[in-house]
């Protein structure tokens, strides 16, 4: 049968326009379906033969892909996060286009259009182009963004063995500030420690206040030699009522470590600190707040997020804004006086965009609760951001969320743990975060017992782990 098929599609009546019709209308159908079968049946088999294999591999990919998400996911999500691996699917989808395109216009050579019916020329040409064109450009758009990213993956994350979690779960602090490209000097705004649960994904959100005074640090940290009883409590190797390079005991908050390891390494106290931070991705200043974030916490922070806050109008822009509920007339600029306000972010629902919703997470003023509200906030856009970050809306725009995310987020985290977050994120949407804010009343950062700290991260753990199962009876 497919002998008889073959011989007029491969030797056709060419005076008959209606044969030839029907033929062209054949190819161009067959060979979009299964791409080199218009040249197995008609033309060069061994193009053909190069389509059918391509094309096989490809579905085996996909098929693989899907496979693979259904039964072994973090193993798939790594391999898609891998930059080589990448780049290979970057080649292997370029090289397809361009063989789609061979195969397509070839395609449309065989039909001999001018064989066939005059009113069917035009249409059998408009068809063949689009469904020789179309796919293409389909699959060159997704070789681009594959390679952005790629770029993007090389240039946040590191290239470093994946990390084991600690009981359980992998602590990651989440450090937000206004500072821009130049990191003398920085204090972070806001400061929260993100738990995960390793085999779950479900997760607590440990938010610290910033003015935190006397944060302790672990025993086998560098820093507890110079402030064993907290940083810048007293007796230290400052003094017998304590302080630090900062200033005085109540100059030495939990924002102001980066500052104190960054501005005064040259008059020696911390000098030799945190020697292989760089080499990590992190820096002394950084290094040192993750470990007095695990003396409050109790929890042992294995990496960072470095968020900065200029950049998250860019990404908001990118994502096409975001939708919060405003509680409290807020104002853009000015003092605590009411002096020079811009404008301002109205109460109500509303869709921000950017630049407002930069102001809503930024405002020191307008609130009865201060920074402590200004903390909720900024939880509250976090999670507006998360909301758009749906797959449609992500691919739809991914070129822009790329290149802001370039200039929002600085990390320690290896790039070979990508594939076991995602899939832990994926799982995670099956919970509601667990918060806990150190914050008045059930807390004082300006006298704090991290004692009472403690309990209250241990009873958000509770909280945010599975159930214990059961004994077998």
């Amino acid at each position: 049968m497919s002998l008889d098929l073959e011989r007029p599609l491969r030797n056709p009546d060419t005076t008959s326009e209606p044969f030839m019709t029907k033929r062209a209308w054949w190819l161009v159908v067959i060979g979009f379906v299964l791409p080199g079968s218009a040249q197995m049946l008609a033309g060069k088999r061994k193009l053909g033969r190069v389509g059918h294999v391509a094309t096989l591999v490809l579905i085996a990919g996909v098929l693989l892909t899907l496979l693979g998400l259904m039964t072994a996911r973090t193993a798939t999500f790594t391999i898609f996060t891998n930059g080589v691996a990448l780049f290979v699917l970057q080649v292997l989808l370029v090289a397809y286009a361009i063989l789609w395109l061979v195969l397509g216009f070839d395609t449309l050579r065989l039909t001999q259009l001018v064989r066939v019916k005059r009113n069917w020329r035009v249409p059998i040409a408009v068809l063949s182009v689009i469904l020789t064109v179309v796919p293409s450009v389909g699959a060159a758009w997704t070789a681009s963004t594959i390679g952005d990213t790629r770029a993007l993956l090389s240039s946040l994350f590191q290239g470093a063995p994946a990390v084991d979690p600690v009981d359980g779960r992998y602590n990651i602090l989440l450090l937000g500030t206004d500072a821009g490209s130049d990191r003398e000097g920085l204090r972070p705004d806001s400061i929260s420690l993100v738990s995960v649960d390793a085999e779950t994904g479900q997760s607590l959100i440990i938010g610290l206040p910033r003015d935190l005074v006397g944060a302790p640090f672990p025993e086998d940290s560098p820093m507890y030699a110079l402030h064993p009883n907290g940083f810048g409590v007293g007796p230290n190797d400052w003094s017998e009522w304590g302080g630090c390079n900062i200033g005085a005991p109540d100059a030495c908050k939990l924002n102001a470590l980066y500052a104190e390891m960054t501005e005064f390494t040259d008059l020696g106290n911390y000098d030799g600190f945190y020697a292989d931070a760089a080499s990590r991705g992190s820096s002394p200043g950084i290094e040192a707040t993750k470990d007095a974030v695990s003396g409050i916490t109790g929890l042992e922070t294995q990496f960072y997020v470095l968020v900065n806050m200029d950049a998250f109008s860019n990404l908001i822009d990118a994502l096409g804004g975001v939708d919060i509920n405003v509680e409290t007339r807020l104002p853009i600029g000015g003092d605590q006086y009411g002096n020079g306000v811009e404008g301002w972010v109205e109460a109500g629902q509303q869709h921000m965009n950017g630049y407002t919703a930069q102001w809503y997470a930024r405002s020191r003023y307008g609130s009865d609760g201060g920074d402590y509200d200004r903390m909720e906030r900024q939880r509250i856009l976090q999670a507006a951001i998360l909301a758009q970050m749906n797959p449609q809306n992500v691919l739809s725009r991914f070129q822009d969320i790329a290149a802001a995310g370039t200039e929002l987020v600085e990390t320690d985290i290896p790039e070979s743990m990508l594939g076991r977050f995602l899939d832990l994120a994926a799982k995670a949407r099956g919970y509601d975060p667990v918060n806990v804010e150190l914050v008045p009343p059930a807390f004082d950062p300006e006298n704090p017992d991290f004692a009472d700290a403690r309990a209250l991260v241990d009873a958000g753990l509770m909280a945010a782990s599975p159930p214990e199962e059961e004994p077998a009876q």
